[in-house]
């Protein structure tokens, strides 16, 4: 654990808790050195139920947890009183709802002009959609990035919860998050951030509308990537497991033929490798070839060759990836493995600055430190505004 390293080292952090992208973008932020201080009802989040209610929500790691009940008479000037120290605000709720709390962008600008208020929902602050309830899929499926992702031309798919949550949410609140504090260094004013999972993943399939508007003058072009050429898709092996083969240019797709022995076959013609009428046959003759050999038979046999084919695997064998270890892309903290921080940045590394809290584990701790006076502390505790469970009281 490294507590005072990262490049936002120095930024404070309020965060509402919440589950999915908003925690996300939290952990983000942390990971590169903010202090986070999250702040939790009474049992913790949906976030905890899932995964265990203690230290196991990984996207808690590098926190610290405040227990607040928001509705609760006096909790919105609790609130505003931590904000007038705090750089950011994140919140994930629809719209509307920090506005009823009294915490709307309006109230907290009021106490600190300087406050980045970072908004993260599915459809945005406005619009038609804007007060329905939805998930990472339905904000896929509306950007018109789901539809893009099609195996073997059948049902559009997607990976759970990354294309909008995590890819097209969290990361790009993070990304508005930094882009801010940067103004607000050279205005002294705060703004508010509107960041809508939908808008970020059509964002994140920028380069498939690319594709998709050269579509005539390219016939075929939107199938390269989609899995419906064969040499751009995923092959099951003798063994089950699986095999991506991704050869796009011919250079490798050449590679591919000569360590396979095909370089003279009539069904893989390497001047012809993007006519669609040929992908049929190949796909048909390269499921046969991959499906005759265990997985760990193609991995040894590409492993030294710019082929692009990789084996496919799962989250116990990923850790283990020689090349993963080597570069210590998994972390293991609270007994939970996991990613580790990244990008990587050479000056001021990202790191894990503590395990996830506790719910409510730093209450007093924290309140203090934002200077709340021990009659203070002793009026919100009696009143429930703020809890502090007994096994973590300070």
């Amino acid at each position: 654990m490294n507590p005072n390293t990262g490049p936002l080292a120095g930024v404070r952090v309020i965060e509402i808790g919440g589950i999915g992208p908003a925690p996300f973008c939290g952990m983000l932020l942390a990971d590169m050195g903010a202090e986070v201080v999250l702040l939790e009802r009474s049992g913790g989040t949906l976030a905890r139920q899932l995964f265990g209610g203690g230290r196991e929500t990984v996207a808690n790691r590098g926190k610290r947890s405040l227990g607040i009940d928001l509705k609760a008479p006096g909790a919105a000037e609790v609130v505003l009183r931590l904000l007038e120290q705090a750089d950011v605000l994140i919140e994930g709720f629809r719209p509307g709802v920090m506005e009823r709390l009294g915490l709307g962008p309006e109230a907290c600008a009021a106490r600190n002009p300087r406050l980045i208020y970072a908004r993260m929902t599915g459809w945005g602050q406005t619009g038609p959609l804007a007060p329905r309830a939805g998930h990472d899929l339905n904000y896929a499926a509306l950007s018109g990035a789901l539809d893009a992702g099609r195996w073997h031309g059948g049902a559009p798919w997607a990976p759970p919860s990354l294309l909008g949550d995590m890819g097209g949410g969290g990361m790009m609140l993070a990304f508005g998050i930094a882009c801010a504090l940067l103004e607000a260094r050279h205005s002294g004013r705060g703004q508010v951030i509107d960041a809508a999972m939908t808008e970020g993943a059509a964002l994140l399939a920028h380069g498939l509308y690319n594709v998709h508007a050269k579509r005539e003058r390219y016939p075929g072009i939107e199938h390269i990537l989609d899995s419906t050429a064969p040499f751009y898709d995923v092959y099951a092996c003798a063994d089950g497991k699986w095999l991506s083969v991704a050869p796009l240019e011919p250079q490798f797709y050449a590679l591919m033929l000569q360590a396979l022995g095909l370089e003279d076959d009539p069904d893989f013609p390497v001047l012809e490798q993007y006519t669609a009428a040929h992908w049929p046959r190949m796909r048909e003759r390269l499921a046969a070839i991959f499906a005759g050999q265990p997985r760990e038979h193609w991995t040894s046999m590409f492993a030294d060759s710019d082929a692009c084919i990789a084996p496919v695997l799962d989250m116990d064998e990923a850790p283990e990836h020689p090349h993963l270890q080597a570069r210590e892309a998994f972390i293991e903290v609270a007994g939970i493995r996991q990613p580790a921080p990244a990008p990587r940045l050479s000056a001021t590394p990202a790191s894990v600055r503590s395990e996830p809290p506790l719910a409510g584990e730093h209450t007093v701790e924290l309140l203090r430190a934002f200077g709340f006076s021990d009659a203070d502390l002793d009026a919100l505790l009696a009143a429930r505004v703020v809890e502090q469970l007994p096994e973590n009281a300070a």
